[in-house]
């Protein structure tokens, strides 16, 4: 699945006040909430289980129609990776037999509950096995790397934030898919380096762009201050705070966000058009959408690094 940033936010920020999106950006969103279901969710729970497993499957796969019977169960059938739909003659590889993917799937879930193995270690070799598994029909690339982020968050590695690790690999396709078969054919210190290094990378990303964005978000505040600056408990400095989370933002959400009054949200709405930190998406008053044109350019610019860097 290929989607930018922009149209990421956008089609979001549509679905957030009721409008469409495509079949595609839906698919992406849904990985969105799937992710921050394992991160919020299954990563606090006291075990790792299939079960929940099963329900990040549900959560990524519930926009895609042909996958309906399938969403959050473990496969019955045989699958294959390449080749052609019909048989596994010429596919790149083949997983374990339905028969055997229970058994694989609940020792992989004992393997995520230790806690003797270093975290990197653990995310690398659970991610790398449970590709080989292949335990579903559809969806175990997306399903695998949020597993990631679940070990890495009950490690206590990730507690505040989902490092790119998945921009990271997908930036060099080819030498993610070569460093799973290398798993596959024993070489597994190969892939564990393989994957610390994108880690650190990912880690390395992450941290340039929460620079960047505070950097960003002082030119904001500098755009305010002058003849008419805003008072110091002005909901518009707030607005700025939680601005960074909503690249798409409308006054409905940001009384959410700030718990500030309409009128006052609305007032500090006034001042971030005027200075050119909001700009409004849509002629219509009705659901209005704001656009923090700075901040989609500075995550499509973290993307293109990610790109550039393999």
């Amino acid at each position: 699945m290929q989607a930018d940033v922009r149209g990421v936010a956008r089609a979001e920020a549509r679905q957030g006040v009721g409008g469409s999106v495509g079949r595609e950006v839906a698919e992406v969103l849904a990985n969105i909430d799937a992710m921050q279901l394992a991160v919020e969710d299954v990563s606090v729970s006291h075990r790792l289980s299939v079960e929940r497993l099963c329900r990040i499957h549900r959560a990524l796969m519930r926009n895609v129609p042909m996958q309906a019977t399938h969403a959050g169960r473990v496969r019955v059938e045989q699958n294959w990776i390449g080749g052609n739909d019909y048989n596994p003659c010429g596919a790149d590889f083949v997983p374990p037999p339905p028969e055997r993917v229970g058994e694989g799937l609940h020792d992989l879930m004992r393997f995520c509950c230790e806690s003797n193995v270093p975290p990197v270690v653990q995310a690398a070799i659970a991610h790398a096995q449970f590709e080989t598994i292949h335990p579903f029909v559809d969806g175990n690339g997306r399903t695998g790397r949020a597993l990631i982020h679940v070990l890495l968050r009950r490690r206590d590695v990730t507690p505040n934030y989902v490092p790119p690790i998945s921009v990271v690999l997908a930036a060099n396709r080819k030498r993610y898919i070569d460093g799973l078969v290398a798993y596959r054919n024993g070489s597994v210190s190969e892939w564990i380096e393989q994957f610390a290094v994108s880690t650190a990378r990912a880690a390395d990303l992450a941290t340039a762009y929460l620079d960047r964005v505070s950097e960003l978000q002082d030119r904001w505040r500098a755009l305010l201050v002058g003849s008419a600056t805003p008072r110091a408990d002005a909901a518009v400095w707030k607005v700025i705070e939680v601005l960074p989370a909503y690249p798409l933002i409308s006054i409905a959400i940001a009384i959410a966000a700030t718990g500030r009054t309409r009128p006052a949200v609305a007032q500090a709405f006034e001042h971030l058009t005027a200075a050119g930190v909001l700009i409004s998406t849509s002629a219509s008053r009705r659901n209005r959408l704001f656009e923090a044109v700075d901040l989609l350019d500075l995550l499509e610019e973290i993307e293109g690094e990610a790109v550039a860097h393999r």
